[in-house]
């Protein structure tokens, strides 16, 4: 798939976005539209997938680790295919399976559920090992929040995932600087990032714009040829990309926008789209 059409399906999930956490009345749209780029990547573009056979055992694995970000993952795996996008709008809403955080049991592709944060990186390095001890091919991605490796547990997975030399996973961080209680370095810093987790025995790669196509497609293949060694893409992302008002702003870390100020997102979104459409 060609930059553009990939631009544009992230201008629609970014829509999705929106329109799921205007409905649910609650959410996270800052870090779900600082990661809509990269989830379209994924799910596009990247990784070995069948939205028609979401339980293929030789298929790729995606663990969102920073599951809060649930509706961006819900928007592209709609846009993909693996359920009516419709259903986006009952997110969080009683009885609908689009729960405020991922689930594994009820939700088609989801493979692993996560929300505790920290917890899922832990689950992406088992199922890299269980790779490698089957003598499968697939890769396992994971998406982890700037602010979420604060947590120790991300860092007894990555010991262990360099120890082992798990070159079939890709850890991915989200490094949009902000967390919800304000910069991630006046809350407690994890930089430098990159050094971190090459003191892991991770190779990395900095990705300085998570939110251009191009830069994304250079870190994956570049992740392909990486042997013996896992992964870290750490991608510089804007939080709340692509909402005028919410962009870089911490107050949309955890809060839904009301109804003219949904108007105004999509307006944002729908102009983003016709330009787009125009090169």
């Amino acid at each position: 798939m060609n930059k553009s059409e990939l631009q544009k399906i992230a201008n629609e999930v970014r829509k999705d976005i929106v329109t799921a956490v205007h409905s649910a009345k609650a959410g996270h749209p800052g870090g779900s539209l600082s990661a809509a780029d990269v989830f379209t990547y994924l799910y596009f573009e990247e990784m070995n997938i069948d939205p028609q056979n979401p339980k293929d055992p030789d298929r790729d694995r995606f663990v969102l680790s920073k599951g809060h970000t649930a509706p961006g993952y819900y928007s592209a795996l709609a846009e993909r295919g693996y359920f009516p996008k419709e259903d986006l709008k009952t997110l969080r809403h009683l009885g609908s399976y689009l729960q405020g955080h991922p689930d594994m049991k009820h939700i088609p592709g989801v493979d692993m559920s996560s929300g505790s944060l920290g917890q899922g990186i832990s689950a992406a390095v088992g199922m890299a090992l269980a790779g490698k001890l089957d003598n499968k091919n697939y890769r396992v991605y994971t998406l982890l929040g700037d602010g979420e490796i604060q947590e120790g547990q991300v860092w007894e997975a990555a010991m262990f995932a360099g120890f082992r030399k798990l070159d079939n996973l890709v850890v991915i961080v989200d490094n949009n600087g902000l967390q919800i209680d304000g910069p991630i370095d006046k809350v407690n810093s994890p930089y430098p990032i990159d050094k971190k987790f090459e003191a892991f025995n991770f190779h990395v790669i900095n990705v300085a714009d998570g939110n251009d196509m191009d830069q994304l497609k250079a870190a994956f293949d570049e992740a392909k040829t990486v042997k013996g060694a896992p992964v870290a893409i750490i991608m510089k992302t804007l939080k709340g990309k692509g909402v005028s008002f919410m962009e870089g702003q911490v107050g949309w870390h955890g809060k839904a926008p009301n109804d003219e100020q949904y108007a105004q997102a999509m307006a944002d979104l729908e102009k983003a789209g016709e330009a787009l459409c125009q090169k």
